[in-house]
C-alpha cells in the first residue's frame, strides 16, 4: 500500500519545489521557470519513482518523457540545439536501453532506433558513397506513416 502513493508523493514534492523556488525568484534558476521544466520534472519523478520501488513498470515512459522535456528546453534556450525529427527516435532508442538494463528487455530495438536516429541526424554530411542512404531517407519521410500502420497491424495480430 505504501508504494501505490509514492509516485504521487513524489509528483507533488517535486511541483511544489518548483513553485517554491518560483516564488523565490532565484535570478540564478530564472531559465527554468517554464513549461519545459515541468516536463523534465515529471520525467524525473516517473525514473526516480521506478528505481525507488524497483518497479521499473514506468523507466520507459519516465525516460521518455524526461527526453521530450530536455528536448524542449534545448529548442527553446540553446540555438545549438539540433531541431531534427531523429532526435525523438533517439529519445525512445535511449529509453529501450535504459529499460534494458533494468528489466533485460528492448535492447535489439534501442540501439536499431539509435543507429537510425544518429543517421538521420548526421545525414547531410555522410559521403558520396553514401548517396543511396539519402534514396532510403526520402522514402522514408514519404511514406512513414504505413510503417505505423503495418507496426499496428503486426501488433493486432500478435496478441490473437
Amino acid at each position: 500500500m505504501k508504494k501505490q502513493h509514492t509516485l504521487t508523493a513524489y509528483l507533488l514534492i517535486g511541483i511544489g519545489v518548483f513553485f517554491l523556488l518560483r516564488q523565490l525568484n532565484i535570478p540564478i534558476i530564472n531559465n527554468f521557470y517554464s513549461w519545459q521544466t515541468i516536463i523534465i520534472l515529471i520525467g524525473l519523478v516517473l525514473v526516480i519513482h521506478s528505481y525507488a520501488t524497483k518497479n521499473y513498470q514506468n523507466l520507459f515512459n519516465g525516460t521518455i518523457v524526461l527526453g521530450l522535456g530536455i528536448h524542449f528546453y534545448g529548442l527553446a534556450y540553446y540555438p545549438f540545439w539540433i531541431d531534427h525529427w531523429g532526435m525523438y527516435l533517439l529519445i525512445v532508442g535511449i529509453a529501450f536501453v535504459i529499460r534494458f538494463f533494468q528489466t533485460k528487455k528492448g535492447l535489439v530495438p534501442g540501439l536499431i532506433l539509435i543507429a537510425i536516429s544518429v543517421i538521420m541526424i548526421f545525414s547531410v554530411r555522410l559521403p558520396s558513397w553514401f548517396n543511396w542512404i539519402y534514396i532510403i531517407i526520402d522514402y522514408m519521410e514519404k511514406f512513414w506513416p504505413i510503417l505505423l500502420i503495418i507496426a499496428g497491424i503486426y501488433l493486432l495480430k500478435k496478441r490473437k
